[in-house]
Order: structure tokens, then C-alpha cells, then sequence
């Protein structure tokens, strides 16, 4: 395992958007291209990270005519978890269970250059099915944990506050998503 390099794993065509579209466009290519998610990427860097549940919240806090006005980047995920195409394969899988992701953006010379998903490692080798169900286990722990409404140690991720509407790092608090500021002031 040591020796499979990411780039013979990793698919070379990721779906992507630019980071001027809106939320409507990202909603309409997820559904055309039948994803869960897309890359942002500005002349061929990747810039944001943008995945359904992100827009189902905007979604629910916001119009229907909002969503082709929010623009893809004001909501996305900007901070990513990435792989080199010389890391080796079970650094992936490695990185993917410690931080619970499904992908991994592939960047070279600071250029997306591919994605790298459990799909991709198990269309590769179906052998390492236990090691990668253990990250399918890890995550829909970390969705059951993130629905249920725990004051005592609100889950975190990046968003736009329902108080004061800024875009930040978010606490569920009381059932709301605030950020630091205003949970501080609560």
C-alpha cells in the first residue's frame, strides 16, 4: 500500500465551480453531475469547498430568490484539508480517517490537479474495505453528534451567524448558529 502513489488512484477531471456562481448554479450542477459537493477553483487554484448541506442551510435561512444571489465563495468552506499526488496512498487514508473526510483535493504546484474519494481507493483496491468503512463509521458519528443539540459542547463549522449574519467559525448553541462573538456576548 505504501508504494501506490495518489496520482495512479486520484480521478483527474473533478467537478468544479468558479467562485463568482451562485448557490442556485452549485445547486444545479450537484444535481446535473450527481455529486455531493464541488471544488472552487479560480484560474486552476483551488480557492473554497462547497458541499450540499451547505446549501440546504442557506436554503432554509434564507428565499429561494436568495440563492441566485449568494455566491458560492461567501458560504464555502476556504480552509481544506488537500494531498500532494506524490503522497502515497495510505498517507490518504491515513489523513482521511484522522480528520473524518470522504476526499481529498489533489494540488500540485499549488494547482488542482485531481480528487482522490474512498470510491476512488476502493474501485483500486476493494481489499482495504474494512479500513476505509471505518471512516464511513466515523463521519455518520460525527453527523449524529453534530444533530443532536449538546449546550454543554456545541459542534463547530464555518458558516454565516444567525445573529449577527457574519461569516465565521459557528456554535451551535440553543438550537441556533452564532459565532464566537456572539456566543461570548449569550
Amino acid at each position: 500500500m505504501k508504494k501506490i502513489l495518489i496520482s495512479e488512484v486520484m480521478n483527474q477531471n473533478p467537478i468544479s465551480i468558479e467562485p463568482t456562481a451562485s448557490l442556485l448554479d452549485c445547486a444545479k450542477k450537484m444535481v446535473q453531475k450527481r455529486v455531493g459537493s464541488l471544488l472552487i477553483v479560480q484560474n486552476k487554484r483551488l480557492v473554497g469547498f462547497i458541499a450540499n448541506d451547505d446549501i440546504l442551510w442557506a436554503l432554509v435561512k434564507k428565499t429561494k430568490s436568495d440563492l441566485s444571489k449568494i455566491k458560492a465563495i461567501d458560504i464555502a468552506t476556504k480552509k481544506i484539508a488537500t494531498a500532494k499526488p506524490t503522497d502515497n496512498l495510505e498517507e490518504a487514508i491515513k489523513k482521511m480517517k484522522q480528520l473524518r473526510f470522504r476526499r481529498l483535493p489533489v494540488i500540485q504546484n499549488k494547482e488542482l490537479v485531481g480528487i482522490v474519494t474512498i470510491r476512488d481507493i476502493l474501485n483500486f483496491n476493494p481489499d482495504i474495505y474494512e479500513e476505509i468503512k471505518e471512516i464511513e463509521y466515523l463521519k455518520a458519528e460525527q453527523e449524529r453528534l453534530n444533530q443532536m443539540d449538546n449546550t454543554r459542547r456545541p459542534s463547530r463549522f464555518e458558516g454565516i451567524c444567525e445573529e449577527c449574519g457574519n461569516y465565521d467559525t459557528l456554535y451551535k448553541v440553543n438550537g441556533q448558529l452564532i459565532c464566537e462573538s456572539c456566543r461570548s456576548m449569550m
